[in-house]
């Protein structure tokens, strides 16, 4: 499965499904144990959900002689071409060696971001204007808040490039799964099969929470044995009540 090759809309919706635990859980039966981006938050808990592919944008440390505050005869730069040119549908991961002195990007540049469709953001750093854009329907990660602006202890210096985000790699056209309890990533050549997996189990464990929640025991029922393998099958077939 080429990196770059869209997702389905099937893939899109299975990752949407699932929570990013149980997605953790489809990637460590796969040897995956270094996935998983922690010490993240949405900024509005109402736009948490997320799924995209990863286009990368990494900053280094600012220098004095060469960061300084932005004019209109600057020439483009590392920053600038994520904001423009990254494509509808992905995810903006923002790389800043968890760098969290400046903001990597404004309310602004969001709602920039958000008009071209992009999926929404991930950074190890920190966003400014986080009142105002933790009001907007935009998912968008980080690690903390900060008023200085980027060029401030930042310098964009690449695009699509392999990144490290809180010890997790993310290569561009990985797939990026997000929710409260922060981000995944997933290769994309396995994005397809994780992501009908993890439906699978979401809806399982559905079912499971279902009967636990009345009262019968976790052996047999977490995990499932055959008998309850087949209360589930008939609870599919029921149309899946909320009351098993």
């Amino acid at each position: 499965m080429s990196s770059s090759a869209p997702l389905s809309a099937e893939t899109i919706k299975n990752f949407m499904y699932a929570s990013t635990a149980t997605v953790s859980m489809q990637m460590l039966k796969r040897g995956f144990r270094n996935c998983a981006v922690s010490g993240v938050r949405p900024l509005n808990p109402n736009a948490a959900r997320l799924v995209g592919p990863a286009f990368t944008l990494r900053y280094i440390p600012s220098r004095e002689d060469l960061d300084k505050p932005p004019s209109p005869s600057d020439p483009p730069n590392a920053q600038r071409t994520a904001i423009e040119e990254s494509p509808a549908g992905c995810v903006l991961v923002i790389a800043t060696e968890s760098n969290t002195r400046s903001g990597t990007l404004g309310d602004i540049l969001a709602l920039r971001l958000k008009a071209r469709g992009i999926a929404g953001v991930l950074t190890d750093g920190a966003m400014r204007d986080t009142p105002v854009i933790g009001k907007f329907d935009f998912p968008v990660y980080c690690a903390a808040a900060a008023a200085p602006p980027s060029m401030a202890n930042l310098r964009p210096v690449e695009v699509q490039t392999p990144v490290g985000i809180r010890g997790v790699p993310v290569y561009p056209g990985d797939i990026i799964v997000a929710d409260e309890d922060g981000a995944i990533v997933v290769p994309r050549h396995l994005a397809d099969e994780v992501a009908r997996d993890s439906f699978e189990q979401e809806r399982l464990e559905k079912f499971v929470a279902i009967r636990v929640g009345q009262g019968h025991p976790i052996t047999g029922t977490y995990p499932p044995n055959d008998e309850t393998k087949t209360l589930y099958q008939a609870w599919i077939k029921a149309g899946e009540p909320a009351g098993g």
